[in-house]
């Protein structure tokens, strides 16, 4: 092939297929260490609702902005799109158990959990490393979830928490610090 100097080459319209599977996706996808969240909110009937996850993420500092993703088959997906607000909780080292608990179905996830309620309703768990509190700013579907980004009204944290982590499909809740 000749290509000229002045020639222009234009980029692909669309992704190639994957050259891997699922599993083999899910698998590298693992080996990034996240940290673990509860997100949690109240549905319009007054319910407190919450679910594991670890796909948090900062977006801009100005306006402050977080994102994180929920499967489109989450039984809880239509309460987390009509809400206005949610709080997505950091959780601590110490936290482990409750992070299983909200990782299940069919099982009362609230029975026993200590928490504060936001201004805005959103159940702030005790505990927990660090909380944002935010207002359901946007929506978007991609793939097989929805990505939600939160503008943060409220925020705190607990200066020296120890962070639980989850890579390669376990929970880590003790960390080596190096210099």
């Amino acid at each position: 092939m000749n290509i000229h100097a002045n020639s222009v080459v234009s980029p692909p319209s669309k992704a190639q297929p994957p050259s891997f599977s699922s599993l083999e996706f899910r698998n590298a996808l693992g080996m990034f260490a996240t940290g673990v969240t509860i997100v949690t909110a109240r549905t319009r009937e007054g319910q407190v609702i919450g679910l594991t996850a670890n796909s948090f993420n900062s977006v801009s500092l100005d306006p402050p902005l977080v994102l994180w993703s929920l499967s489109q088959a989450a039984a809880s997906l239509p309460a987390f799109r009509a809400g206005s607000h949610y709080a997505i909780n950091v959780l601590a080292a110490d936290q482990k158990a409750l992070a299983e608990r909200f990782a299940l179905k069919g099982l009362d996830r609230w029975a026993g959990v200590s928490f504060t309620e936001g201004p805005c309703g959103a159940p702030l768990l005790s505990g927990a490393a660090a909380t944002f509190e935010c207002f359901n700013r946007s929506r978007y579907e991609e793939g097989d979830h929805v990505i939600f980004v939160g503008e943060v009204e409220r925020c705190s944290w607990s200066p020296g928490a120890s962070p639980l982590l989850f890579h390669g499909g376990r929970f880590y809740t003790e960390h080596a610090m190096g210099d």
